[in-house]
């Protein structure tokens, strides 16, 4: 199974990020025909489709479409998460720079679908040129009545505004991403049952769809090709349709975004990146840093599916697939991960806070070489006082990669605390750091 270009097909084509270049090739054929379709009829295609939300917790796409009130009392609200903080994650910066009527297409279809009135793309900061690119589209597409009042003569208003953010991992987490857009500090909400889902109270309090710029690109192509069409798309698997991008990086030869249909097998997504780099193939983070890692031997067995990816204890999260040589030194590795979620968390809850500061210090004494009898349990414990116990999904983001890395590999942490030095590298790894 090759790779399967949809998204990223025209990606290397830099007049596909102009409106003339879009339309060449297909663009804007599916806003029309939506804009003739009855709401509900776009929500049941989206829900026949099989979509699922892009970024990371796979929840389908029509739960939230069809959340949405029906009968419209208030202002509705659209959110394009392109916060995109994971680490190892970097497709929806490609899709925003070069191709952002994509996203602009596909958020004016859910807008039409859910009666929105605005809708806001949150931007990581760092992105200067996807929020350019998609500042040009939008410019482009109210110039043409693809956006603004009475699009194409329909009667529907719909504007998109561009938000970005401020260098925080926490906005990616949905309620955060909110409150920040509200002028509010980013930190995470209460969720359901202890209040209403997005959908019926979420920016500025009002029914409110989010998804990440992923998600929202497919759109187009459903309503073009049909629901029929795009469930074809990863019908081998349980429940995943259609294709995911995954952003390749670590110890392979052709890093990069690479789409592939559900269905696929991992060892395939390796040999498209080109293979691993510089040894054999020690282990694989399939979907981001906070995904568990897995075995080389997992990697041959594995399918890229939401359901399938369990089986190998694994998920596909957000796509940021890391595969690492028999080099790489997993507690240090360990220690990087747990370091990058205590410097992120907001500090709201006391399992997050305290506890990510905690591994941080026992994973550093390990690595400095004065690691103790017992630090693996306290580890453990620790790790487990996070996971599920924190005020939103950073504390179990932070948690898991280290669990994982205890369970796939005790012997290399046993050996740095019997031994003071690392069992690949043969010294502490953390030497000059203070």
């Amino acid at each position: 199974m090759a790779e399967y270009k949809l998204l990223l097909e025209h990606t290397n084509d830099p007049l596909f990020k102009t409106l003339a270049g879009y339309k060449s090739k297909g663009g804007y054929t599916a806003l029309p025909k939506a804009l003739e379709m009855e709401r509900s009829a776009i929500i049941d295609s989206v829900k026949a489709a099989g979509l699922r939300g892009r970024g990371g917790a796979g929840a389908p796409a029509a739960l939230k479409w069809g959340g949405m009130p029906k009968e419209k009392k208030t202002e509705h609200y659209l959110i394009c998460n392109a916060d995109e903080g994971e680490p190892g994650t970097f497709k929806d910066k490609q899709l925003l720079e070069t191709c952002p009527f994509e996203l602009v297409e596909g958020m004016t279809i859910a807008g039409y679908a859910v009666q929105g009135d605005v809708g806001y793309v949150y931007i990581r900061g760092e992105y200067m040129d996807g929020a350019k690119a998609l500042r040009n589209a939008l410019d482009e597409a109210y110039a043409n009545n693809l956006l603004g009042k009475n699009i194409l003569g329909t009667g529907f208003n719909f504007d998109i505004q561009i938000h970005m953010g401020a260098g925080s991992y926490e906005c990616g987490e949905e309620t955060a991403l909110m409150s920040s857009l509200m002028g509010e500090r980013g930190m995470p909400r209460l969720k359901f049952p202890h209040a209403p889902f997005p959908v019926i109270s979420g920016v500025f309090d009002k029914p409110t769809l989010i998804h990440n710029v992923e998600s929202y690109c497919n759109a187009p192509y459903i309503v073009n090709n049909g629901a029929e069409w795009f469930a074809s798309l990863g019908a081998s698997t349980k429940n995943s349709r259609g294709t995911k991008i995954f952003s390749v990086s670590g110890h392979v030869n052709k890093p990069g975004n690479y789409e592939i249909e559900f269905g696929t097998p991992l060892r395939e997504l390796l040999e498209l990146a080109g293979g691993v780099r510089g040894g054999k193939l020690k282990a694989c983070i399939p979907g981001g840093s906070s995904v568990p890692v897995i075995l080389a031997a997992d990697v041959e067995r594995a399918i890229i599916g939401y359901e399938e990816m369990g089986e190998v204890k694994s998920m596909v999260g957000s796509g940021g697939c890391m595969f690492f040589n028999e080099h790489t030194d997993m507690v240090k590795f360990a220690w990087r991960s747990a370091l990058f979620y205590a410097n992120e968390s907001c500090g709201k809850c006391t399992p997050c806070r305290e506890g990510t500061k905690w591994m941080v210090q026992i994973l550093e004494r390990i690595c400095k070489g004065g690691g103790q009898p017992g630090d693996l349990d306290l580890l453990k414990q620790v790790a487990n006082q996070i996971d599920g116990r924190s005020f939103c999904p950073l504390g179990d983001a932070a948690a898991w990669p280290v669990l994982a890395a205890l369970r796939v590999f005790p012997e290399e942490f046993e050996y740095y605390i019997e031994n003071g030095v690392s069992m690949v590298t043969s010294k502490p790894s953390l030497v000059g750091v203070p």
